[in-house]
């Protein structure tokens, strides 16, 4: 069954960016220990608006890269989100099954590479090139998703690393990290503890357990949806030196683990439902926790 399927792709995905990001494992101890749920309210990936021409012909490696394997599981597109000032684009998908068989909302954004600089585009555009092969995601198998959920091209080089990172850092994330899991989101609402019962505690639970935490919470309840972070972890990244061609490591973020607490929102006069959506405003903002430190 898909769902059986989609259960086992997700806790894979998990294993491995869990893995990666102590946060996430910190938060999973923290409510379990107080009796609660870990529950995931959406997944995020990023991703490049670009055209490349491999084995396969032409792909376009942003949203529909991945997009359409997720709707072949049965993820229908819900809403997209322009954010012209970063020059990225995103959309978000839910599965008609989602309340049945607990499955998160995906958050799939894109970096429209066309409306950089030309020489970044260039820099961008040479660095994905350089790949034999994406693999094709028509029909994979569980074993296969780590060929997918990966960077697909080799090691950039270190220099092209800075250069697009002064231009845009989720770009400089993307040719590092590629299509690995951007972050998981803990589903407040889920938790069904007393101990957390709300986005406020939770946060306030993994600061008390050293977690470096944002400093505020996004959104208001009238909105319908609020949302805070940890920190990114740092982690080394392979990279190609510019002097002599070899692999070195440097530090880089990776992944932060975010919370979200969903409330009712008055849809018509009189009806209310819980807000299913995302709001750009707070997305903007989650997308500069991947910004390196200086």
């Amino acid at each position: 069954m898909k769902s059986e399927f989609i259960a086992q792709m997700f806790s894979i995905l998990w294993q491995e960016y869990s893995s990666r990001v102590s946060y996430a494992r910190i938060y999973q101890q923290m409510i379990t220990n107080a009796g609660g749920i870990v529950a995931n309210d959406h997944i995020a990936f990023r991703s490049l608006r670009l055209v490349v021409d491999n084995n396969q012909g032409k792909i376009n490696l942003g949203i529909d890269y991945l997009g359409k394997f997720f709707t072949s599981l049965g993820y229908i597109s819900s809403g997209e989100y322009s954010f012209p000032q970063t020059h990225l684009y995103a959309r978000y998908y839910s599965h008609p099954q989602q309340e049945k068989f607990n499955l998160p909302k995906l958050f799939i954004s894109e970096l429209i590479v066309d409306e950089l600089p030309d020489n970044i585009a260039q820099l961008i555009q040479q660095t994905v090139n350089q790949s034999p092969h994406f693999p094709k995601i028509d029909d994979l198998e569980i074993n296969q998703l780590p060929q997918v959920f990966t960077r697909p091209w080799q090691p950039p080089h270190r220099s092209v690393i800075e250069k697009v990172n002064q231009v845009t850092q989720y770009g400089a994330w993307v040719l590092l990290h590629g299509y690995a899991v951007n972050h998981f989101t803990g589903y407040v609402n889920h938790q069904n503890t007393a101990t957390y019962p709300d986005i406020d505690s939770t946060a306030i639970g993994l600061t008390n357990l050293g977690v470096p935490m944002k400093a505020e919470i996004e959104g208001n309840i009238a909105s319908g949806l609020r949302q805070t972070a940890t920190q990114a972890v740092t982690e080394l990244v392979t990279v190609i030196d510019d002097q002599n061609r070899a692999e070195i490591h440097i530090p880089w973020t990776y992944a932060y683990y975010e919370i979200a607490q969903r409330y009712q929102v008055e849809v018509t006069p009189g009806n209310y439902q819980l807000f299913d959506g995302f709001l750009g405003k707070n997305a903007q903002q989650l997308f500069e926790m991947t910004r390196l430190s200086e």
